[in-house]
């Protein structure tokens, strides 16, 4: 005798059985991996090749020379040489410019091109922020030159009411860090203050309604609902940032063969390194100045990681 199971009810699958949506969603996802690994697999190999094994040999060339480790002697050679706290100082001074004017200005910017709410204006603002970041390093510095000589600027008249009467004395070695300043900020800024812009766009209209209706004025709404909420970006655009700003090379390094060494060829520690690189043959001095500039770096990176709670969930 033969016992037949009774059927399942209606939208019941049978156990051992999947539904066919699951199947086809589970073949989705499959998919979905796949493509994603192939997206990655590409910046994983030009991350490796161009960033983790470089960085594991300058490591390696920091600590050895000629082959045989020396401990910590190439970084106590380099920190004793004449140039390295100088370059050091240039560097920080630059930095604290570059960040400080990042932070307030892109900031503000953002805010001021968000609260216009005029579409052609907000449209054709972010496309001319874009402009000045498409042009690269050292084409920008060139431009800068023009800019900068009072000979031939367009701006002529505000620099020698400033004083300037040649791009000497533009570039003088205590006005570089501002100058440095200026042209990071012109190619940079504008690309954050477009990411900014996006970010604001983010937050709930109805929080910023509330806001308004409680009678928030702009400036209150910036300061207690806009400002937290774009924490975590403004704590990118550091990070970002001050991973740049330490790699000072490109600019001073144009400025010198313009100037004719007004600028010196070791103003800044990535100028230094190359010096000892390819001026002295000395690859540890070199290596070891990298991997110092990488340390702070990534020290003052994990305070803005903390600080910003850049990986912390709303």
């Amino acid at each position: 005798m033969t016992v037949t199971a009774p059927p399942a009810p209606a939208g019941v699958v049978p156990s051992g059985r999947r539904r066919p949506e699951t199947r086809r969603s589970s073949r989705v996802n499959a998919g979905q991996s796949r493509y994603g690994y192939l997206f990655v697999s590409g910046y994983t190999i030009l991350l490796l090749a161009f960033g983790l094994l470089p960085t594991l040999y300058a490591l390696y060339l920091s600590f050895t020379r000629d082959g045989d480790f020396v401990g910590f002697d190439n970084f106590a050679r380099v920190m004793g040489d004449y140039r390295f706290l100088p370059a050091v100082g240039h560097v920080a001074l630059y930095i604290v410019f570059w960040l400080v004017s990042l932070l307030i200005f892109v900031v503000v910017l953002a805010i001021v091109v968000h609260g216009i709410r005029v579409r052609w204006l907000g449209d054709t603002a972010r496309f001319l922020f874009y402009i000045p970041g498409a042009i690269a390093g050292a084409s920008s510095v060139l431009l800068w030159l023009f800019v900068l000589d009072p000979s031939v600027s367009p701006v002529s008249g505000l620099l020698r009411a400033m004083g300037f009467e040649s791009l000497v004395n533009v570039v003088a070695v205590d006005n570089l860090p501002v100058v440095f300043t200026v042209i990071a900020f012109w190619a940079g800024a504008g690309g954050w203050i477009v990411i900014m812009y996006g970010a604001l766009n983010n937050i709930s209209s109805d929080i910023m309604e509330a806001a308004r209706i409680d009678g928030a004025n702009a400036l209150q709404v910036a300061w207690h609902i806009q400002l937290p909420m774009l924490t975590k970006w403004i704590s990118y655009m550091g990070i970002m940032s001050l991973a740049a700003g330490t790699q000072l090379f490109v600019e001073p390094k144009v400025l010198a063969q313009a100037t004719k060494n007004v600028v010196p060829e070791d103003y800044s520690l990535n100028q230094l390194a190359y010096l000892y690189a390819f001026r002295q043959g000395d690859f540890s001095g070199s290596a070891a100045i990298s991997v110092m500039l990488l340390v702070v770096a990534l020290g003052l990176s994990t305070v803005f990681i903390f600080r910003g709670r850049l990986f912390e969930h709303d």
